[in-house]
């Protein structure tokens, strides 16, 4: 396992949604909205809800057991918000919990559990006081061959933290109980875990039984090396191999929005809302920082990057079958004439902003239900070069009832 590639998405996951743009605790987004990602509640408060919050989470995949003697490591992790307490506010900060089993062999059935236990805690640092409530948890781990040298792996993580009555309506206590952002990462140095995003040809119906259940577990490490011993369960939906950006300049935990778009908001708080946001706790101040000292060129970079550009994307925006000419209205149409726009579908609101606009033809083209499409560019477009090379962006399609003759 490359554990650096693997620590660093671990931990981008762990943190995301920690702290919400504008990054003040008077926001009301983040008194009621932070933690959203990979929340186990308490099962009582679960069953108050008649189960529309989880008290469970659940990770199902496939591993091969190629060295016939390989071993599972699991790690559980995840966020226990803690209450920080001054004269003048509450904040909710977090304490990391990671709960691991190793040593567990993947050449006979197991079926396992495991309680855990954190204590309650208090602290006291000057003026602020540190406070976290006792939580309880339990993994329950099963493994058992499903064909020669396949395995499948089920880990349930449950919440059994006591919730006393008075609380139960008190959502600050309800989330000081409850397991937040919480993964799971499975490691088998031995072993070569299945895709199931993109399975082998002969594992296909054997991934159609795994279930999980608030999360989705996809390869990480080295994508170059064909790393196949780790699988990270997460509950943000994520592609095999994901990455942090190499643009990114750091954290900024507001549920996967854009780095660009908040640096430059960040940058436009006034100064009084600058000394709110750098007094909530570490992360926020960490942010502003980052933020106030961006050089230039590390800002540039956060503004778009081109690279892997594969064959498929052109294939996938330009499946149809290239004509010579397409007849509208009684005039034969073809590359280079130009045509008005008039939208009748209204998919989203660029039909509506194109609206009459006067576009040139860059392609005629036929779907296999040879329906005829204009693949157009617009007259006006500062970027109609980038779209007569067939880039995504500046280049838009309508079918033969949606464009005038000129």
């Amino acid at each position: 396992m490359n554990r650096e590639v693997v620590d660093k998405i671990v931990n981008a996951v762990l943190y995301e949604g920690y702290i919400l743009y504008p990054y003040r605790a008077s926001s009301k987004k983040n008194q009621r909205e932070r933690f959203t990602f990979g929340r186990i509640y308490p099962q009582e408060f679960s069953d108050a809800q008649r189960g529309r919050e989880p008290y469970l989470m659940q990770t199902e995949c496939l591993v091969r057991n190629e060295s016939h003697d390989a071993a599972l490591e699991i790690t559980v992790r995840f966020l226990q918000p803690l209450a920080r307490e001054t004269d003048q506010q509450t904040w909710l900060e977090a304490i990391e919990r990671e709960v691991k089993l190793a040593g567990i062999p993947l050449n006979e059935a197991t079926s396992q559990s495991h309680a855990f236990k954190f204590p309650a805690a208090q602290s006291i640092d000057g003026a602020i006081v540190r406070r976290s409530e006792a939580i309880n948890g339990q993994i329950e781990l099963e493994t058992h061959t499903v064909a020669s040298g396949m395995v499948k792996i089920s880990v349930r993580i449950f919440n059994h933290t006591p919730l006393p009555g008075n609380t139960i309506e008190n959502h600050d206590a309800v989330l000081m109980r409850t397991f937040a952002s919480t993964h799971t990462i499975l490691h088998a140095p031995a072993g070569k875990f299945v895709s199931l995003l993109d399975p082998d040809p002969d594992c296909i119906e054997l991934s159609g039984t795994c279930r999980n259940i608030g999360t989705w577990p996809v390869l990480v490490g080295d994508k170059e090396k064909h790393e196949h011993d780790t699988m990270l369960s997460s509950p943000i939906i994520l592609y095999d191999y994901p990455q942090i950006a190499q643009e990114s300049a750091g954290d900024l935990f507001d549920s996967t929005e854009i780095d660009e778009l908040l640096t430059l908001r960040v940058q436009a708080l006034t100064d009084t809302e600058k000394t709110e946001m750098r007094s909530v706790d570490e992360h926020a101040r960490k942010i502003l920082e980052r933020a106030e000292n961006l050089r230039p060129e590390e800002f540039l970079k956060m503004h778009g990057t081109l690279r892997d550009v594969r064959k498929t994307n052109e294939d996938f925006f330009n499946p149809a079958q290239r004509r010579e000419t397409a007849v509208v209205d009684g005039v034969a149409l073809k590359a280079g004439d130009r045509v008005r726009i008039r939208p009748k579908r209204r998919a989203d609101v660029l039909d509506i902003a194109l609206d009459g606009k006067i576009a040139i033809i860059e392609a005629v083209e036929e779907d296999v239900d040879k329906n005829v499409h204009f693949a157009v560019v617009l007259e006006d477009d500062p970027g109609r070069d980038i779209g007569l090379m067939r880039h995504v962006g500046h280049r838009f399609f309508y079918a033969a009832d949606e464009v005038e003759p000129l």
